[in-house]
């Protein structure tokens, strides 16, 4: 017998029947077995005939029966509303299942029933057979970050930043996230850095606005940013945080078209706009390394911000960036008519 196994085997039922047609009784068969012989008993009648035989075979499919019984159901069932939930946010709106399970909780507070664990999506995920869905799941997981090098920066890079807008001198409500309406900003580029996209994060909220770019240059720059930030209402463009990118050559102009105060990073140091370049992590699902994005259309990058700002996020409570911008605005027009 395998001691390491608490099930009979073929092998065993074979014994139990070699000795159970020699008349052997079940406690000399569990000697024989290293069994109790109450296991024996049990074996016996689950394969019992109506002529008081023993059939291995039979033995086996009401022991397999009973396990069946005894498994917990699963919960990620094809066809049932949860997993139609699950599956369209993950495959459609690109949620992570860690993402999908606490907005779960979220929405049905009360009813544990409705919860499922992110590490049962994932194992959803696996589970299903070879296949065009299986694929297009695995897909729809999040890749791994490539490791990051330090960016070359240009001696011009450093000398356009004058000491009075180094990171150092912001005020210190924009480092706490008190009041929304201050910005990280910077580029992703495209296939061998003939194209990019302009990305920029609310840094209390973390809503994300994408910006077309026509070149990488620094006046490219400035029209990406100035059109699209001028959408936003004067009181949630305060302030943008940027790295010392030659881009930015074109800064005190971008400042004075939008009346904004703009802060520059320290060199080589990414952290400092860790909003940004998270997010600049997640949207390489939409835009990978090596993609030219002379191609991206406004309204693409728009339908891309979107499905960010509406995925709930962990430093948000699980609330989306749309929500909590929502909420910042009708705080603020609350704010102003009691002052008014």
């Amino acid at each position: 017998m395998d001691i390491r196994s608490k099930h009979l085997s073929s092998e065993d039922r074979g014994v139990i029947l070699a000795e159970h047609n020699r008349g052997s009784s079940p406690r000399l068969i569990g000697q024989l077995l290293h069994r109790p012989a109450s296991t024996i008993c049990r074996e016996l009648a689950r394969g019992r005939q109506e002529d008081g035989s023993y059939c291995p075979q039979a033995a086996r499919q009401a022991y397999d029966a009973r396990r069946a019984r005894c498994r917990r159901k699963r919960k990620l069932v094809e066809g049932s509303d949860l997993n139609r939930f699950v599956h369209g946010k993950l495959v459609h709106l690109h949620w992570s299942p860690e993402q999908i399970a606490q907005r779960l909780r979220l929405m049905k507070p009360d009813d544990p029933s409705a919860y499922v664990s992110h590490k049962t999506i994932y194992a959803a995920i696996y589970a299903q057979p070879r296949g065009g869905l299986k694929a297009a799941m695995i897909e729809a997981l999040r890749q791994a970050k490539p490791k990051r090098g330090l960016k070359r920066r240009t001696a011009a890079g450093s000398a356009m930043v004058p000491e009075s807008l180094r990171i150092i001198n912001r005020p210190e409500e924009i480092e706490a996230r008190l009041v929304p309406g201050h910005w990280e900003g910077d580029l992703i580029k495209g296939a061998f850095n003939r194209s990019s996209v302009g990305t920029l994060v609310e840094r209390k909220t973390r809503f994300v606005i994408l910006c077309k770019m026509d070149g990488n240059g620094a006046e490219a720059a400035l029209d990406s940013f100035t059109r699209q930030m001028r959408r936003l209402p004067a009181d949630l463009r305060k302030s943008m945080t940027y790295d010392r990118g030659s881009e930015m050559a074109c800064h005190r102009e971008l400042a004075r078209r939008l009346k904004i105060d703009i802060w520059f990073c320290d060199p080589h140091a990414p952290w400092q706009r860790g909003s940004n370049e998270n997010t600049n992590g997640l949207l390489r699902q939409f835009m990978p390394k090596g993609t030219d994005l002379n191609g991206a259309s406004q309204t693409w990058l728009n339908d891309v911000a979107n499905l960010m700002n509406n995925r709930p996020r962990k430093t948000l409570g699980w609330r989306t960036p749309a929500e909590a911008m929502a909420d910042e605005i009708v705080a603020f027009k609350s704010t102003v008519a009691l002052d008014v």
